[in-house]
């Protein structure tokens, strides 16, 4: 056995979302044993605690079959190269953060040969492709759910899983800051303020971010004293830049180098990407729509695979369509305009919306590091 000091974790994080929720996990396991080395795939929060990342995390952040075709053989040979250097240097444990695409197939790799396995996020089994839990169950030695009805539904699959809270529901306070938020970022304290997330991936930004910003030249056309701020991820602002001269709103929209929350923090509502993002929006309390559009062969295929109604977070979770979705064909700048206005003219509607996600935030609240690193040492104990 491995001392306190030796012991050496393997982790995969795909994308933005997966860097934060993993870091938040290192945090737990460093505070648990303070001499973790960890490597692997990793973004700049993981970074920042002492992570060593051997590819760069953009490299998995594809989302759509088409998309994922494109880039099949790079990810491929990733994956199989990252597998190799793991079987050689045999980490005391694999944790696979979200991305499920990719690391499902890499556990059960690894797990077949003697090494330990934990999937953080169960994969949305219970949203589309069912089948699904046929991988999970063959990749994962447990799997850490942040949501409190998947340990349930694992568990009757024959899958060891605990439930660990969302740990975003920690991060983001139960009354955000408005006020502090607008100040911080230069926006108008008495201003309407409309944020723009179209999303943080660069597939993303090409089938979302001209419809957003055409929406906000029509919605700023409808009212002319709107403010609107795009959180942007730093390596797509130039793409983002020449959408917003297209659309005639260069200059119109406050670009900010991330700070997706500080954004979130500031609004009034948010236009947005489905995704992790939607469920921030909610833990903010900001009404929202949401969009989504894609490769039309992609959205095909997994509306076949869909098994609910709702495809944003907060619809899920809440069980009913509590904000709009505008997918697709639906999502046209008229009508992403339209909904999100609704919102500024109806306070009632707002504040309803409001105390219902301040009760979904009560619920995912937990500790979660600490709740990650318990299951963690039961698994390495096992």
């Amino acid at each position: 056995m491995q001392t306190a000091e030796q012991r050496r974790f393997a982790l995969v994080a795909g994308e933005a979302s997966g860097d934060l929720l993993a870091g938040l996990l290192l945090e737990g396991l460093q505070a648990r044993w303070p001499g973790l080395q960890a490597a692997g795939i990793g973004g700049p929060r993981m970074l920042a605690l002492g992570f060593q990342s051997w590819w760069p995390q953009e490299k998995l952040a594809v989302r759509g079959y088409v998309e994922v075709l494109r880039h099949y053989a790079e990810i491929a040979g990733i994956r199989r190269q990252l597998k190799a250097r793991l079987l050689l240097e045999r980490p005391e444990l694999f944790i696979g953060v979200d991305a499920p695409d990719f690391n499902l197939d890499l556990e059960a790799g690894l797990r077949s040969q003697g090494i330990k396995t934990v999937h953080f996020i169960c994969p949305s089994i219970w949203a589309w492709r069912p089948k699904r839990i046929e991988k999970v169950r063959a990749a994962a030695d447990h799997v850490l759910c942040i949501f409190p009805f998947e340990p349930e539904l694992l568990e009757r699959q024959g899958v060891s899983a605990s439930y660990v809270g969302h740990p975003i529901a920690n991060v983001i306070p139960m009354t955000p800051d408005r006020a502090a938020a607008r100040a911080a970022i230069g926006l108008a304290p008495d201003a309407q303020v409309v944020a723009l997330l179209p999303g943080s991936r660069r597939s993303e930004i090409r089938y979302l971010a001209d419809r957003f910003f055409a929406a906000a030249a029509l919605m700023q056309k409808a009212r002319p004293a709107l403010q609107f701020v795009a959180p942007i991820l730093p390596g797509l602002r130039a793409e983002v830049e020449a959408l917003l001269q297209a659309s005639g709103m260069a200059g119109r929209v406050k670009l900010l180098d991330g700070q997706s929350h500080a954004a979130l923090a500031a609004c009034d509502v948010t236009l947005i990407a489905s995704g992790t993002a939607t469920l921030e929006a909610a833990l903010f309390k900001r009404p929202m729509v949401i969009a989504y559009n894609m490769n039309g062969f992609s959205w095909r295929l997994m509306q076949k695979k869909q098994l609910q109604p709702w495809v944003g977070l907060p619809n899920i979770l809440c069980r009913e369509f509590v904000v709009p979705e505008l997918l697709q064909e639906a999502a046209t700048p008229a009508a992403l305009a339209q909904s999100t206005l609704a919102w500024l003219d109806a306070p009632e509607r707002t504040q309803a919306l409001q105390q219902r996600f301040s009760e979904l935030h009560v619920q995912l609240q937990r500790d979660t590091p600490t709740l990650c690193a318990d299951a963690i040492q039961k698994v390495l104990e096992g």
